[in-house]
């Protein structure tokens, strides 16, 4: 999908305009093209290091996150293939641990569009051809690579031969794509099960068992789900995790909210469950306070953007736009977090998205809603924020941006130092970030 990507370098700001007269985003699943690529490229693919593969509705980045930090808490270095980005388009592609520099990244892009005439490959086709050929041409000792949409057809799929295999939440999101049913978008995470590889997963409903059990058989695999091969919980203020091997105990996680608990050990699973990346238990204990990943309950800092709220305010933002997202970070504003008040929610959400869906486990939790437009993207217009808000028996106002909501937060404020959520989009949570001089590094 378009993700207007610009960037302040002129190198790589002439490939991104090269990328979108060749590939302007055409959202077509397959295989097809991106095999195509690879091919012309002398598939760099098949000289990755060890590949760690994570697909899911919700928690994919962040089961990424804590791959990366159990690693690097060892000593090891990771290519890191993520998306979308929020401010840089570099956010995508981490080589050995760091963001990719302008100068790699202009290069890699120009390589991949100049044997891409013909193909007709998307933007995300085009950047992940791009991030293979680095992490090929680079020495690292693992590669963690989030699928983009779905599993069975997206582009990461190429890889044949992972080391282990990771699907986070799984929810109802992008039914144009992998299906209107529960089952059918598992089926399409599932697809990325390899032979060899197991296939580790977050705990699902008793129904979803034979789409897991399909799938693993199919690609001559073990399906090892929580609550079955593998199992966490808190317990005491700490993340207790076991499995076959033994018992872990560790820190609860620095990423705010009780669904990174599972994330974590999802990523603790997969790492128990592959031999190719041996690590230590002092690494798989040192991650959770390691893992960083932006826009997910993220605590802003009063930076320039929140410069006009009243000392003592509080802003979190976080980019999730699903039912499932929208139930995970209600659960985190409890009584005690909120301390008697309500939130001033401020919100931007794709037209594709559901904003009931979205917004109903926070009925209650909002004292007035601020609705801004996600610029470059069809989106939800004020009136559809404002029905919800009716329905709840509080105020919606449509603003221009982020700038001019925060001034009607402060406005309204008093002497009262508000909290507020800004949401919806990742896109939005890009803009909030680059408006508050918080750049993701």
């Amino acid at each position: 999908m378009a993700d207007h990507a610009v960037s302040d370098d002129p190198q790589v700001q002439a490939q991104l305009d090269r990328l979108w007269s060749l590939s302007p985003g055409a959202d077509i699943l397959g295989l097809e093209r991106i095999t195509q690529l690879l091919e012309r490229l002398d598939d760099p693919h098949r000289a990755l290091p060890p590949v760690f593969h994570v697909a899911g509705t919700n928690g994919k980045g962040s089961t990424c996150a804590f791959l990366r930090a159990a690693m690097e808490a060892d000593g090891k270095s990771v290519h890191v293939f993520t998306s979308p980005h929020l401010v840089r388009f570099n956010e995508r592609i981490r080589v050995a641990g760091q963001l990719i520099s302008d100068e790699l990244l202009a290069r890699y892009l120009a390589r991949v569009l100049d044997i891409a005439e013909g193909v007709n490959a998307s933007f995300f086709e085009v950047t992940t051809a791009a991030a293979f050929l680095a992490f090929a041409e680079h020495d690292a000792d693992a590669c963690i690579i989030e699928v983009g949409l779905g599993g069975r057809l997206d582009a990461t799929n190429v890889i044949a031969d992972p080391a282990v295999c990771g699907i986070a939440q799984l929810g109802i999101d992008h039914q144009a794509f992998l299906g209107d049913t529960l089952a059918q978008i598992a089926a399409e995470k599932a697809g990325i099960a390899k032979a060899g590889a197991a296939l580790v997963t977050q705990r699902y409903p008793e129904s979803l068992f034979p789409v897991m059990e399909e799938a693993a058989e199919k690609a001559g695999t073990v399906w090892i789900g929580q609550g079955d091969g593998w199992d966490a919980a808190i317990y005491r203020d700490r993340l207790h995790y076991r499995d076959d091997l033994g018992r872990l105990e560790t820190p609860l996680p620095r990423l705010a909210g009780a669904h990174q608990v599972q994330n974590a050990a999802l990523a603790f699973a997969m790492l128990r469950h592959q031999d190719a990346v041996p690590l230590s238990e002092a690494a798989l204990k040192a991650a959770p306070l390691w893992a960083h990943w932006p826009a997910r309950l993220q605590r802003l800092e009063h930076g320039p953007l929140l410069a006009s709220l009243p000392t003592g305010s509080t802003a979190w933002l976080d980019g999730g736009h699903n039912a499932g997202a929208g139930e995970a970070i209600s659960a985190y504003f409890t009584a005690d977090r909120l301390e008697g008040q309500k939130l001033h929610l401020i919100i931007g959400m794709l037209a594709n998205k559901e904003a009931d869906a979205f917004l109903a486990p926070f009925a209650g939790r909002i004292a007035h809603i601020y609705a801004l437009p996600v610029p470059g993207h069809d989106h939800h217009p004020a009136e559809r924020f404002a029905a919800i808000a009716a329905q709840w028996g509080i105020s919606c106002t449509a603003h221009s941006g982020p700038e001019a909501a925060i001034r009607a937060v402060a406005a309204t404020a008093g002497d009262i130092s508000p909290k507020l959520l800004i949401g919806g989009s990742l896109y939005l949570a890009g803009e909030i970030l680059r408006l508050n001089e918080q750049l993701p590094d």
